[in-house]
């Protein structure tokens, strides 16, 4: 899907949907899949919802450990690299791409979001920005990413962090605004 021609299909999110026919469809589709497949699904049958989100275009790597309350706005913006876990109660809000490093760990709760509006246009225009988590990073529970961001590999995120600047490798960080407090050794 090209999602340069999904994020100017509307300009105006006041007179109608930002997305186009197609997009609308493949998330209805999606969300049926979703619900009788994915989320009622036991809990070690990990094997089973990779397999799922490939079916809709996610990449998916060995040994990732998707717990089957996460909620994924579009799995064919996923790439999530081997051996990851995520947990139940993430929210995957893939409008534009959610890029997810080898053996990184995203605990419950954690919101990580690729869509925001332009508040200056007067129709508030969709913008879609790509979040990249490295690898070994651990985002603890109930952080927010925010669009755009990039987390180096080797980092931790605290519980409970708002995201709103990239943060660079081997970093230890926290708070709200999420802040660099240490080197992660």
């Amino acid at each position: 899907m090209d999602l340069n021609k999904a994020e100017k299909f509307n300009l105006d999110t006041k007179t109608g949907p930002s997305f186009s026919l197609e997009n609308r469809i493949k998330r209805v589709i999606w969300n049926l899949a979703y619900l009788l497949f994915f989320r009622y699904s036991p809990k070690p049958f990990h094997v089973y919802r990779a397999f799922i989100l490939r079916l809709f275009g996610a990449k998916i790597g060995k040994g990732t450990h998707i717990y089957p309350k996460v909620k994924i706005w579009a799995p064919w913006n996923l790439n999530i690299g081997d051996e990851c876990g995520i947990a139940n109660d993430v929210d995957l809000y893939s409008q534009g791409l959610i890029t997810i490093g080898a053996k990184s760990v995203i605990s419950q709760g954690t919101y990580v979001c690729t869509g925001t509006h332009d508040y200056k246009n007067p129709g508030f225009k969709l913008i879609t920005k790509p979040v990249n988590i490295g690898n070994n990073v651990w985002i603890a529970t109930q952080s927010f990413i925010h669009p755009g961001i990039e987390i180096g590999s080797n980092s931790v995120i605290g519980a409970r962090s708002v995201v709103v600047k990239s943060i660079p490798e081997n970093s230890i960080c926290s708070g709200n605004p999420c802040l660099v407090l240490k080197k992660n050794e």
